[in-house]
């Protein structure tokens, strides 16, 4: 197997959301067809982040002042904050043979599949990707691709505080409710769940298995 069709994974637990913007695009845009592609397994302090084409007005409030960062990924306003698990994939994706739209659909599935092992119904939403729990948010998505490869990723609520969702309109939907994994009686951490959902991106997608 040539280096390139490895992959690494980073665990890098409480990191700041900028330089890990600053990060993603910097690997982005100096990688070479030679370049592993990598998964990092992150949480951020309290943000909110807005796509590039998304409405500043779907913050509604913010009493605690929490930062805002207009960011280069699609979709609108969400929330990272302590106790939600982040996925950043940074995967060639010609060269995994991976259309974009099956790429979409297959971190899809392994939310729905992380989430089963939890005796959890994860559903898909026509027109509003993510995951949700009979219509409730509980995992979202939003990607960014240059030339040919991802960055960005998912998010996954785990144990984090809920509060700062009902501040915005999520993902530019009002009225959309957000739940967490602790809110069926998980008590699994990040990195444990974070465990999970890599187990499932390598069955789901086979030459992501680590070498």
């Amino acid at each position: 197997m040539n280096e390139g069709d490895s992959l690494r994974v980073k665990h890098l637990g409480l990191t700041g959301y900028a330089p890990a913007l600053e990060a993603m695009k910097l690997f982005t845009t100096t990688r070479d067809a030679q370049t592993p592609d990598e998964i990092w397994l992150l949480e951020h302090p309290p943000v909110f982040t807005l796509g590039q084409a998304g409405n500043p007005d779907h913050l509604l409030q913010n009493p605690a002042g929490i930062p805002l960062i207009r960011i280069d990924r699609g979709g609108q306003i969400t929330y990272h904050g302590p106790g939600q698990l982040v996925a950043y994939l940074l995967v060639d994706l010609p060269r995994r043979q991976i259309k974009l739209r099956e790429f979409i659909h297959l971190i899809e599935e392994a939310l729905i599949s992380t989430l089963a092992g939890y005796g959890l119904q994860g559903e898909r939403k026509r027109g509003a990707p993510g995951v949700y729990i009979d219509g409730v948010k509980i995992g979202a998505l939003g990607l960014r691709i240059k030339n040919a490869c991802s960055y960005h990723g998912l998010a996954l609520n785990v144990n984090l505080d809920l509060t700062p969702f009902s501040w915005i309109n999520p993902c530019g939907y009002e009225g959309l409710k957000s739940t967490r994994l602790a809110d069926f009686g998980i008590h699994d951490d990040v990195e444990a769940v974070g465990s999970r959902l890599l187990g499932h991106f390598q069955r789901l997608i086979p030459a992501l298995a680590p070498t």
